[in-house]
């Protein structure tokens, strides 16, 4: 499998990983970010590498190995219930990694015949084509409109609806005819939008953030760097309003600092090599 790990050089310049510093590798994927992580704490710090998708972690086993190095079949929401040591830096790139979109039988693409599932980890939870079929109109209507970002959902949610009373929404060449019996030519241009909303709603991806943004700061030591690359506009928000918060001084000294005081953001030359990469959003939060 071949995967380009987003914002690279910018991630391991700016959380600077050290010799013998603790690493918590929250979404390890195929392990582009993590070997290089263990590549800068060498045999004396820890790497731990978590993902939801248990297949992720088993390509990122054959790409990363040594004594100093843990892999956990774990979803980052339940960051608090996994005993993890304080860390020196936490780092979550909440962006797809490449398998879930070219491997059809993921059902996160609408490019290929596949089954409509869209989940992270197959082994729990309910499928794109259940949610589909159950979810009321206006709950679909909230999913397009907040994760997909589309304007104009009214008609596809009405055509959806119409439809799974006579059909049920299985593959998704079926969510994509609902689209183009709707969009007509412009199809093409939202259904990125819609695959995208079923992803995030099926995997609850923003309680999941949610959970991890509470949680996820007080496991730093003194001086430990939190780093987050998110690609769509609410995660950002999410992210950037919490961090904000933790760094923003009242009458006491902020716990937290914020080292990235503008976003960072992919050159243009690596968008043109990684087109996955053009709206990748990197932020870090650092504890005083």
């Amino acid at each position: 499998m071949l995967h380009t790990p987003v914002l690279l050089n910018e991630v391991i310049d700016l959380l600077d990983p050290k010799p013998g510093e603790t690493v918590v590798d929250l979404t390890t994927g195929l392990g582009g970010h993590a070997k290089a992580f263990i590549e800068r704490i060498g045999p004396r710090g820890k790497l731990i590498c978590l993902d939801a998708d248990e297949e992720n972690l088993s390509e990122s086993r054959k790409n990363i190995s040594g004594k100093n190095v843990e892999f956990l079949h774990a979803n980052f929401r339940e960051i608090s219930s996994l005993n993890l040591p304080q860390c020196d830096i936490l780092f979550a790139d909440l962006g797809v990694s490449s398998p879930h979109i070219d491997d059809p039988k993921r059902g996160f693409t609408f490019r290929e015949e596949s089954p409509l599932d869209c989940r992270f980890d197959q082994s729990r939870g309910e499928p794109a084509s259940v949610l589909l079929q159950n979810a009321s109109e206006r709950e679909l209507a909230r999913i397009f409109a907040e994760y997909g970002e589309l304007k104009h959902v009214r008609k596809l949610v009405r055509s959806i609806v119409t439809t799974r009373v006579k059909k049920p929404f299985l593959q998704s060449s079926d969510l994509v005819f609902a689209a183009e019996s709707v969009f007509g030519w412009e199809a093409k241009k939202v259904l990125p939008q819609i695959f995208q909303a079923m992803r995030m709603a099926v995997n609850d991806e923003g309680g999941a953030l949610t959970s991890l943004l509470d949680a996820g700061p007080s496991f730093l030591t003194q001086g430990g760097r939190f780093g987050m690359i998110s690609y769509h506009s609410l995660e950002d928000r999410m992210v950037k309003q919490r961090f904000r918060s933790l760094s923003a001084e009242g009458a006491a000294i902020a716990p937290y600092t914020l080292l990235t005081k503008k976003p960072v953001r992919p050159s243009m030359q690596e968008i043109s090599h990684n087109p996955r990469a053009r709206s990748a959003v990197f932020r870090i939060l650092q504890k005083q």
